[in-house]
């Protein structure tokens, strides 16, 4: 993989899933989502968040073009965008981090 340079849709997709999993509400909702598609007033409870924050979290990641709505009647459920990502989700589960102590807690980041 070494002669295979990353193009600017590569660039922007890997960008985009970062920008999704920056936010623990964001990256909950891929999580739940993993197993099975869920509506928004469900992954609201479950998360615990308001509904209107659940709405904000879903707009950003259908922006992300990680999640897509599945008209259900007069309701919407949500699943993953594509097959793949559950399986990355799963890898990216299974990776252990090597962190500095001091680095990315709370708001302020040192790794940077």
């Amino acid at each position: 993989m070494s002669d295979t340079i990353a193009s600017a849709s590569h660039t922007a997709a890997l960008a985009r899933f970062g920008h999704a999993l920056s936010d623990p509400t964001r990256v909950g909702v891929l999580l739940a989502l993993r197993a099975e598609p869920a509506y928004p007033s469900d992954l609201a409870e479950r998360l615990g968040v308001s509904r209107q924050v659940m709405s904000n979290q879903l707009a950003c990641l259908r922006g992300c073009g990680l999640v897509e709505s599945v008209p259900d009647g007069r309701r919407a459920s949500y699943r993953l965008a594509d097959g793949h990502l559950a399986a990355a989700l799963d890898e990216l589960l299974r990776v252990t981090l090597v962190v500095e102590p001091g680095c990315c807690a709370g708001e302020t980041c040192t790794c940077a």
